[in-house]
């Protein structure tokens, strides 16, 4: 009688344990465009600057797991930012340009609507528009990122409590180019209140059910600014991570999931940018900080997670010199967007600009001849592109996946790359590993290698979000599970759960 006794406490022991290690508090940073080298780089950036060698890690490194990803495709060894959103979202590989939906274009459901059918307030937020890639794979499930419109469309149908980004790209035209109801009036209908801004934010908040949290009208829908060029009242992604976690908490505070992209990692990366692309790094860690002091109050119940969905423009640091100089880019004062537009800008007020006039504002918008010296090559290299651009009036611009660029910005940031030794070897993906970071509750179970579709499945896992409804009409005679053809695709990963699926319906 003891013993069984004494049995009976181990279980309840155990099982209680088991309860206390579950996260109530679930964050999920995504790094867009994040490899390995874009946060080495970053902490190596971050010392140089302080006048050393080596690394000052940023916090999200310094977190007790660290571990690594694959991010392939279903379709290509280089992943897209939908797919691999989907993969991250969902736990399934998917075709390049899908969102929450798999190869054979079946809905797949997302660790965030696994957590908001458990009973935990959801917040999906990111830096660039709420509509874009790796945002919309938590709450859409369309079969083409470019559905702008559509994806819009499935936010309310997913009923999550948060949503926040720089605004939404089409918000009246659909993706066969038809003007539409706008989204923000079927947004309200759904019992949503909009925010324009953090004041106005702070303000509805209160009375809200549920949030969205967008730019102040008027400006760019597709993103916030550049952490590089950040103007006093810009809304940035550590407001965002705060707003987020003040709305989830309030009220019955059952736990929460939230999503936080750090999305203009990617377009940096994108355009070759290096010192734009290691002030996006810091910044995400600006919003890590902000769900970390929110960690330390809640040490037992929170898990943090941070990851990226893939590498962009093949960041090498070091170009075969045995060297890096990456102090150089700190004299960059803005991002090579910017610099673009001053440059335009330039033309336009002014019909003639002589080399010494230009080699003046190059010096004081990226440090040359000033502060960084120029080789002859480099000189020449920039001078090239003033002549054909200013002189003969011969203007093409070079593009990348998110800019236009003017052809003396493409030399300039090409210049600062070489001063400062590092290399690319793209505009676009790879295929390379992305880092794993993880701390609190449930963080053990990101240790080792392994592909993103795992990430979800531990973080649902480490939440104890139930397993996926999967029940589906199905009409075919009832098989066993050593027949996986004859199971509802929706059921394919729950299939070992039991042995047969009834004619009429299959529950998980």
């Amino acid at each position: 009688m003891k013993r069984l006794m004494y049995v009976l406490f181990f279980v309840l022991l155990t099982s209680g344990m088991a309860y206390a290690q579950q996260a109530k508090y679930v964050f999920y940073f995504i790094g867009d465009g994040m490899g390995v080298n874009q946060v080495n780089g970053t902490e190596m950036y971050l010392a140089e600057q302080e006048g050393r060698i080596g690394v000052k890690p940023l916090l999200f490194t310094s977190f007790p797991v660290a571990s690594m990803a694959t991010t392939f495709s279903a379709t290509n060894s280089v992943t897209d930012s939908s797919a691999a959103g989907t993969a991250l979202a969902t736990g399934a590989k998917t075709y390049n340009g899908a969102i929450g939906m798999d190869d054979n274009k079946s809905v797949l459901q997302s660790v965030a609507e696994r957590a908001k059918k458990s009973g935990k307030k959801v917040g999906v937020t990111t830096s660039v528009s709420v509509d874009h890639a790796t945002p919309a794979a938590f709450y859409a499930h369309q079969p083409d990122r470019g559905m702008y419109y559509e994806i819009a469309l499935d936010l309310p149908k997913a009923g999550f409590d948060f949503y926040a980004g720089g605004g939404f790209l089409k918000p009246t035209t659909t993706a066969d180019k038809k003007e539409a109801p706008s989204i923000f009036p079927i947004f309200e209908e759904a019992g949503y209140t909009v925010a324009r801004g953090l004041d106005e934010y702070k303000s509805k908040s209160v009375q809200a059910d549920k949030m969205i949290l967008i730019q102040k009208e008027g400006a760019e829908p597709s993103c916030l600014p550049y952490a590089i060029d950040r103007q006093e009242g810009d809304l940035t992604l550590a407001e965002i991570t705060e707003s987020a976690i003040s709305f989830l908490t309030k009220g019955s505070n059952k736990g929460f999931f939230l999503m936080v992209e750090g999305g203009k990692i990617d377009w940096a990366c994108h355009g070759n940018d290096p010192a734009t692309v290691f002030e996006e790094v810091v910044d995400m860690d600006n919003a890590i900080k902000v769900a970390y002091e929110f960690y330390k109050k809640h040490p037992k119940e929170t898990l943090i997670v941070v990851t990226a969905d893939h590498e962009t423009g093949g960041l090498g640091l070091g170009t075969g010199k045995y060297e890096l100089q990456l102090k150089a880019l700190a004299k960059q004062k803005q991002s090579q967007d910017i610099l673009s537009r001053s440059i335009t800008d330039l033309r336009k007020m002014r019909k003639v600009i002589n080399w010494p006039e230009m080699k003046e504002f190059l010096a004081e918008k990226m440090g040359f001849w000033k502060e960084l010296p120029v080789s002859w090559e480099q000189e020449k290299m920039l001078r090239d592109a003033y002549e054909e651009s200013f002189v003969n009036k011969h203007v093409v611009f070079e593009e990348s996946l998110y800019a236009k660029t003017e052809p003396l910005a493409v030399a300039a940031k090409k210049v600062m790359s070489q001063i400062a030794m590092v290399g690319w070897t793209s505009g676009g993906h790879t295929a390379g590993y992305v880092p794993v970071f993880a701390v609190g509750a449930g963080s053990k179970l990101f240790v080792g290698k392994m592909d993103n579709t795992e990430i979800p499945k531990r973080i649902a896992k480490a939440g104890g979000y139930t397993a996926p409804s999967c029940t589906r009409r199905w009409r075919q005679p009832p098989r066993t599970r050593s027949s996986p053809q004859s199971w509802p695709p929706a059921c394919w990963p729950q299939r070992a759960a039991s042995t047969r699926c009834s004619s009429i319906r299959r529950t998980c």
